[in-house]
């Protein structure tokens, strides 16, 4: 089972790209984050030619997540459904797929460390964190997936001085992030590739990805269940070349069976 994480940045600006990808690659989920359109303008006719059923959850202008399956997707839920009110922005989603729970994220930058959008960050990675513990449990197979906007550590960050105390890489945001690992979940990438030095996001400035200057920020986590059934990872840094790509290139991982 072949399962991805992309953040498109625009699926308006990059569909043909997406179309493509999938064509080629032909995973059995894909995860898609900033779609930066409503759920009507998703390419859904143009998925679905090429074999793929697809839950999204859009937003005019900005945010916006959708699951592509190969399959049917099966008990599609849009936002934290927590009882605790709706998030104004689109940013989680989840389906089941083949047996195996699909939590889509689109994890919010923060813009800077004393800014109310940072705030907001903070609070929603809290509240994922209460969702997974009463929702859901380490022994069932769950992926969560998506732009996290945290690099985990040093290994994830090619000039770590530059990045240290910014809103994707401080004591704070490691915290957030290794509090999901303590729940029970693993980094899929890292199991494969523990040494780091490989990169998901480059910066359209500066010459950043000729330079390699990037950093992890898109993940893809498994509880045990889906970890102990891992084959292979890796990250797809040749989409991220050639006419108006993403600033991000896919992740993937293939699973046993």
């Amino acid at each position: 089972m072949k399962i991805a994480t992309w953040n498109v940045n625009s699926v308006r600006t990059r569909q043909e790209r997406l179309l493509r990808w999938l064509e080629q690659h032909r995973p059995d989920a894909l995860c898609v984050q900033e779609l930066k359109c409503q759920d009507a303008e998703f390419p859904h006719e143009a998925v679905a030619r090429l074999g793929y059923h697809v839950a999204v959850y859009g937003q005019k202008t900005y945010n916006g997540v959708a699951i592509l399956g190969r399959e049917p997707l099966e008990d599609v839920v849009r936002g934290f459904s927590d009882g605790a009110g709706e998030d104004p922005q689109a940013r989680l989603l989840a389906a089941t797929m083949r047996g195996v729970r699909l939590v889509c994220g689109y994890f919010p930058n923060g813009s800077e460390p004393d800014s109310d959008k940072y705030v907001y960050k903070q609070a929603w990675l809290a509240r994922l964190m209460s969702v997974l513990s009463a929702r859901y449990a380490p022994n069932e197979p769950l992926v969560l997936c998506g732009d996290f906007n945290i690099a985990a550590d040093a290994r994830d960050v090619a000039k770590e001085a530059a990045w240290e105390g910014s809103v994707l890489y401080n004591d704070t945001m490691r915290a957030a992030f290794a509090s999901l690992l303590r729940w029970g979940m693993t980094d899929l990438f890292r199991v494969t590739h523990p040494d780091g030095g490989l990169y998901s996001w480059w910066d359209y400035r500066n010459l950043s990805f000729p330079r390699n200057d990037g950093l992890r920020i898109d993940y893809l986590l498994g509880t045990a269940p889906v970890a102990a059934r891992l084959r292979e990872a890796l990250i797809d840094r040749d989409e991220r070349k050639g006419d108006k790509p993403s600033d991000h290139a896919p992740v993937v991982v293939v699973l046993d069976g």
